[in-house]
């Protein structure tokens, strides 16, 4: 099953700038939910609600958008046929978030008049530079990309050679847990202090099929039914945004993919509500039939 919170995470990136709304690139683990919007696995109505919900909570930030209708009936046909491109890289994240500019200036999208200063965005822990010649080699390769003409080829070139990038920025700066098969890389969590009662927990990590000639899967289907949790004291907290595909991912023998896991918001179906006790240790609950772990998360 697909949540809508996850889904409406698409536009969090969205940055307050007046003459764009396309100052940073939407996180392509987004992309599966936008798909299950257009393909109807969630309602127009828990798409719009949550989009509205994060804007309320100021964690969605958009540029000033002008209202210049009223409210119509039901969400555009081209921006539910928009939202199932863009999940398949057919169009990009620009021409997507043209889309949810559309949805607020008619009227589908509340924005508040007024919010509370913003709260620090969550985002990935920022890479730091390696000086290694594989590095160099990799800065290398995605330069050349820039030569490539066709505009779907040189994205696909990009993405390949930053998924690289991404996995060896981890293995320099990351500490590594081995669980089973599979090599756990972790540069440490994003805690986000909302209130006295609310906070957020970002964990992202680089998931590594390292001793095994078989595919390693990693099985997380929803909050009540997943093999990853945080525990803290006597709580576990199950998860309220996740980027596993279908609820899985899959790794090849030697392959690597990063992962990102957001504890917050209760969003119902077996989810919890995530509470920061500085007084506790907090773990990271890796429970899978071949392997089992806990990674120290050291949120104090």
């Amino acid at each position: 099953m697909k949540y809508t919170i996850t889904a409406i995470a698409a536009v969090l990136l969205l940055m307050p700038v007046a003459h764009s709304a396309y100052a940073e690139t939407i996180p392509a683990w987004i992309k599966n939910n936008a798909a299950w919007w257009a393909d109807g696995t969630i309602s127009e109505g828990e798409f719009l609600n949550g989009i509205q919900y994060l804007i309320k909570e100021n964690v969605l930030v958009v540029p000033p958008t002008q209202v210049t209708a009223e409210k119509s009936g039901q969400v555009p046909d081209w921006v539910k046929n928009n939202a199932a491109w863009w999940s398949e890289g057919v169009i990009t994240d620009k021409e997507f978030l043209n889309g949810i500019q559309h949805l607020i200036k008619i009227g589908m999208i509340s924005v508040p008049t007024e919010k509370a200063s913003q709260p620090e965005k969550m985002q990935p822990v920022e890479k730091k530079q390696s000086s290694s010649s594989e590095m160099a080699s990799l800065e290398a390769e995605l330069e050349a990309c820039q030569e490539i003409k066709k505009a779907y080829d040189r994205l696909k070139c990009e993405d390949a050679v930053e998924a690289k990038i991404i996995a060896l920025d981890y293995r320099t700066n990351g500490a590594i847990h081995a669980v089973g098969p599979v090599n756990f890389y972790f540069k440490g969590p994003i805690l986000e202090i909302i209130s006295a009662e609310r906070a957020n927990l970002k964990i992202s990590m680089l998931a590594e099929n390292a001793g095994s000639n078989d595919n390693i899967t990693l099985m997380c289907t929803g909050p009540a039914i997943c093999n990853y949790d945080v525990v803290g004291g006597d709580k576990v907290f199950k998860y309220s945004a996740q980027d596993f595909t279908n609820g899985q991912i899959v790794l090849k023998p030697g392959e690597s993919r990063e992962f990102n896991m957001l504890f917050g918001p209760n969003i119902g179906y077996g989810g919890t509500e995530f509470v920061y006790d500085p007084s506790k240790q907090y773990s990271f609950r890796i429970s899978e039939p071949w392997g089992n772990a806990k990674i120290p998360l050291e949120l104090g």
